[in-house]
Order: C-alpha cells, then sequence, then structure tokens
C-alpha cells in the first residue's frame, strides 16, 4: 500500500517527500561517472596504435590475461564488456526519467533554454541529444566487442574498421561518446560541487574551459586514432581476417619468472 501511495502522490504514508529520486539520481551519477572514466581509459587503450602495432598487440594480450595464463583467454574481454555493457543500459534508464516525455514538454523546455540563454542547460540538450545516439550506436559497439572478443588486435581491429564498414558508426560514434562524457563529467562536477571551493562561480568557469580542453583533446586522438586504423585496414584489406604477428615478443625478465610462469 506505501508504494502505492508513494507512486500517485510522491509522498510517503507519514506525508514525507520520497526519497527514491535522489536515490535514482545518486545511482545515474554514480554510473555516469564510471562510465565517462571508462571512456578515457578506452580512448588511450585504443590509441596504442599509435605508438606501434605491437605495443598494441601487447596492451590486447594483457587484457586477454597474458601475466596468468600461458594462451590468451577473450572471454576475459568479453566478461569485462558484459559489466560495461549492463552498466551502460542502467545509466540510459536512469537517464531517460530527465527526457521530455511529450512534444508539448520539448517545447517548454526548448523555449526556456532560448529566453534563459543559459550555457549550462543548452549543454544539458546536447548531452541528451548525443545521448540518445550513443543508446543505438554504443549498443552496437559493446555487443560487437562483446561476442567478438577474439578479433581484437592491430589487424583484427582495422579490418572490423574498413573491409567491415564500421568506420562510419565509430565517426558517429566517437562525436557522440566525447561529447557526451565530457559534458557529463562537467555537469557532475557542477551538480555535487566538487571544485566549488570558496568561489563556485570561479570554480564554474574553470571547470568549463577544462571541459573544452578535455573535449578538443580526446576529438582529436579519437580522430587520428580513427584514422590510423583505416590506414592499417586499407593497406590490409587483400589479406582480410590474417592476424598480427608482433615482430618481436617481449620477454619478462629472468628474476620474474618461477618454473615457467610469473612469480
Amino acid at each position: 500500500m506505501s508504494n502505492i501511495i508513494e507512486g500517485y502522490l510522491g509522498v510517503t504514508p507519514d506525508t514525507r517527500k520520497s526519497r527514491l529520486p535522489a536515490r535514482l539520481d545518486w545511482w545515474q551519477s554514480a554510473t555516469g561517472l564510471f562510465l565517462g572514466l571508462f571512456m578515457w581509459g578506452h580512448m588511450f587503450f585504443v590509441s596504442t596504435i599509435l605508438i606501434s602495432k605491437d605495443f598494441m598487440y601487447q596492451v590486447t594480450r594483457f587484457f586477454e590475461g597474458s601475466f596468468i595464463f600461458d594462451e590468451p583467454k577473450p572471454i576475459l574481454v568479453s566478461m569485462i564488456v558484459f559489466i560495461v555493457f549492463a552498466i551502460f543500459i542502467v545509466h540510459a534508464a536512469l537517464a531517460l526519467r530527465k527526457f521530455p516525455t511529450n512534444y508539448r514538454q520539448y517545447k517548454i523546455m526548448k523555449t526556456h533554454t532560448v529566453v534563459l540563454n543559459h550555457d549550462d542547460t543548452k549543454l544539458w540538450f546536447v548531452q541528451a541529444y548525443t545521448g540518445f545516439a550513443m543508446f543505438f550506436l554504443g549498443s552496437i559497439h559493446l555487443y560487437t566487442v562483446m561476442t567478438q572478443a577474439d578479433k581484437i588486435g592491430p589487424y583484427a581491429s582495422a579490418d572490423r574498421v574498413v573491409s567491415d564498414w564500421m568506420w562510419p558508426l565509430y565517426i558517429l560514434l566517437l562525436l557522440a561518446v566525447e561529447l557526451h562524457g565530457s559534458i557529463g563529467l562537467y555537469r557532475l562536477a557542477v551538480k555535487w560541487g566538487w571544485f566549488d571551493g570558496k568561489n563556485p562561480k570561479a570554480a564554474r568557469k574553470r571547470l568549463k574551459k577544462i571541459k573544452w580542453a578535455v573535449t578538443v583533446f580526446f576529438l582529436t586522438l579519437g580522430f587520428v586514432t580513427l584514422a590510423a586504423y583505416i590506414k592499417i585496414g586499407i593497406e590490409h584489406k587483400d589479406n582480410y581476417g590474417e592476424r598480427y604477428h608482433p615482430s618481436k615478443i617481449v620477454k619478462m625478465p629472468s628474476c620474474c619468472l618461477h618454473q615457467g610462469g610469473v612469480v
């Protein structure tokens, strides 16, 4: 009965306002923070191709458990992506609470944005649009990686970008992810006052400058990285499906080895 009362009136039986919206807001923030930081880490991982094919290969093998197992275990990558995918879906479901549910609500919000002429409100709309796009683009990418975790590497990833015609999706996904993530992390910092200090107004201006610097940095890094994979994919197109073999194997120091394994 208490759930029914709270559902209709938004208050508990003892007339106190429900805390559920605040809890859901906290979980939306927590999942958004995790996904934003994961996005940054993921970008640094895929950009290792800019250093060398060998380095990207070694980093890939690391995530497949090369520091523990003699043979790579792509299932480990699938498990990680499955967890990220689940958090991605939860975050999207929580974020939908804030979306306008009909055209009239959308028109009111849009008019309010124009009249108010507030930059942060405009950023919310950009975040909403990119979040909607990510729900489709991100789901395709995450599902592909989760089910084909054994096809990650200098050649396999480049083949997927070029020969499997994923580059148009990745261009749109890159724009959506970087804009949505950087705006989201900025709005989280403002919302929860993490860096307010003694002068919140000045801190907000400083955070906004940092936010745009981060956006430019990751968009640049992302497009340069995508261009590198496209170049490799074009060069490797005639050998589609061939896996990369490193030019040299990085060996562990003898002091760290014991009976053929890592101590």
